[in-house]
């Protein structure tokens, strides 16, 4: 049998703290193998390994919920790899530019902070400027042409609520966003966006709902998302099923077919075209300018996992 260690070995071997052990036990990071006949904890060389692993990727800075989606096998090793070197770029940008700042305010020491106050407020944008920007590339694309005019603002709505309307952005969050700025004038990206989007384009001529209806009713479903992402459930429990269904509905064309099976087959067409690159990089970014959007991406991955599902179970 594979020898055990405590709890206060296997941290001191890995060179972490017992609390910190005891934490990945409690968030179901990392289960030890077996128990003393007192309760007390004991790992084998495995979970030392296991242990090991999740001190190097915290190391590199990954979150607890990447590494546990890693580990699980929920999401791929090189998806994973590819999210963080994204993230860290960012950050050498925005150190990049923080220095950029300090030391072009360093040459103006008679009157640094001034400087640094107006150099900042160049390089920031406001929620008008934002606001007038998407505008613009709206029109100059021709993203929406061929949709209501009631409609326009409900494609929109998730992207000004997370990403338009906020405050003042940080330093971090103002190098994503001028990134995003590139990404949203390149004609490419907008010929993806319009293929990512296909379900949007195809009822917004025979909805169910009238657009300000439908609004609300997204948020509702986010609402519930957000829910089952606190509360753990998984795609094929009854909870995110039941939103699968609403939202299939939310996105039904009125004159559709009436049979559950094709209508979620069609569905499912969504979940399962592939990403570009582009679509991935825009959600990252948004992410990385909004911590709701991120909560916002995490709920629409645990949808297209339950669309997935249902589709297995036709």
């Amino acid at each position: 049998m594979d020898k055990t260690y405590s709890i206060g070995e296997a941290a001191k071997m890995i060179g972490t703290t017992i609390k910190t052990v005891r934490y990945y036990d409690t968030i179901g990071l990392l289960h030890p193998t077996a128990y003393t006949e007192g309760g007390h904890r004991l790992y084998t060389p495995s979970d030392l390994w296991r242990l090991e692993l999740i001190t190097t990727l915290r190391y590199l800075d990954f979150g607890i919920d990447e590494i546990k989606q890693m580990i699980s096998g929920e999401i791929p090793l090189g998806k994973a790899l590819d999210w963080q070197i994204e993230s860290i770029e960012t950050q050498m940008s925005t150190l990049a530019n923080m220095l950029s700042i300090l030391r072009q305010a360093k040459a103006h020491e008679e009157d640094s902070l001034h400087y640094i106050y107006d150099l900042v407020t160049t390089r920031a944008t406001n929620t008008e400027k934002r606001n007038q920007f998407i505008l613009r590339i709206v029109e100059e694309s021709k993203l929406l042409d061929g949709i209501p005019a009631e409609w326009r603002s409900s494609f929109l709505h998730n992207f000004n609520k997370h990403i338009i309307h906020q405050a003042k952005i940080s330093a971090k969050q103002t190098v994503a966003w001028q990134e995003l700025q590139k990404l949203l004038n390149d004609p490419q990206f907008i010929a993806d966006l319009k293929n990512d989007e296909f379900l949007f384009f195809n009822m917004v001529h025979q909805p169910h709902y009238d657009a300000a209806r439908w609004v609300k009713k997204i948020d509702e479903i986010h609402d519930r998302l957000n829910t089952a992402l606190q509360q753990k459930h998984s795609a094929d429990s009854p909870y995110v099923q039941a939103i699968v269904e609403d939202t299939a509905m939310l996105y039904a064309s009125s004159g559709q077919s009436t049979s559950q099976a094709d209508f979620f087959r069609y569905f499912a067409e969504y979940s399962q075209r592939p990403r570009t690159e582009r679509i991935e990089r825009f959600n990252t970014l948004c992410s990385l300018l909004s911590p709701k959007y991120r909560l916002f991406a995490k709920g629409n991955a645990l949808l297209l996992q339950g669309i997935q599902w249902r589709l297995k179970q036709l």
